[in-house]
């Protein structure tokens, strides 16, 4: 069974998910990397030059492959729930930890992003915060239905999520808390 990382952007899916595979000894995965890496293009100019749809279509291939196997950590792109399709797949074999944090926690994080070294854009132009709000609001419903357990890493630590989600492990995976810390 596959543990899967839904959320919004900067809600920490890929920081968590490498320490998170790191201790159960799993492999990790992020879907928006394998992306790229398979179509030889970063995401941005995968939707410049061929649109969100193409962009989607691509997203739908990788979670179906990714879904397919096991023992795996999974991050996901933050639009992933917006496609049911890909809920369905990656439920049948996995247990979905929905990692939420507030617009300003977001927005935070966004501007200072370290894992690219870059300030990521918006997705509209409008007002950063706005705008994740606005987002947030609409996908809200989606990564509900998606996730089967949830957690604010707005106020935590890493290893503080980390711990968070290795107590709450469904019995499937056996006894996780000698992983802590």
């Amino acid at each position: 069974m596959n543990i899967v990382l839904i959320g919004y952007r900067c809600c920490g899916k890929s920081a968590v998910g490498k320490l998170l595979a790191e201790k159960l000894g799993r492999d990790f995965v992020d879907s928006d990397t394998l992306i790229q890496l398979q179509s030889g293009r970063p995401i941005p100019q995968i939707v410049a030059e061929n649109g969100w749809a193409a962009f989607r279509d691509l997203e739908r291939q990788v979670i179906s492959e990714l879904a397919r196997k096991d023992n795996l950590v999974i991050a996901t792109g933050g639009g992933v729930v917006l496609d049911g399709r890909n809920v369905s797949r990656l439920k049948e074999n996995g247990w979905v930890v929905w990692l939420q944090a507030g617009p300003a926690t977001i927005g935070g994080r966004m501007a200072a992003d370290i894992v690219t070294g870059q300030v990521r854009p918006s997705l509209t132009g409008a007002d950063p915060v706005a705008e994740i709000a606005a987002v947030l609001l609409e996908r809200e419903p989606h990564y509900n239905h998606a996730g089967d357990i949830a957690i604010d890493t707005g106020s935590l630590g890493l290893q503080e999520v980390v711990d968070w989600i290795i107590d709450r492990l469904p019995p499937d995976f056996g006894d996780q808390s000698s992983l802590r810390h």
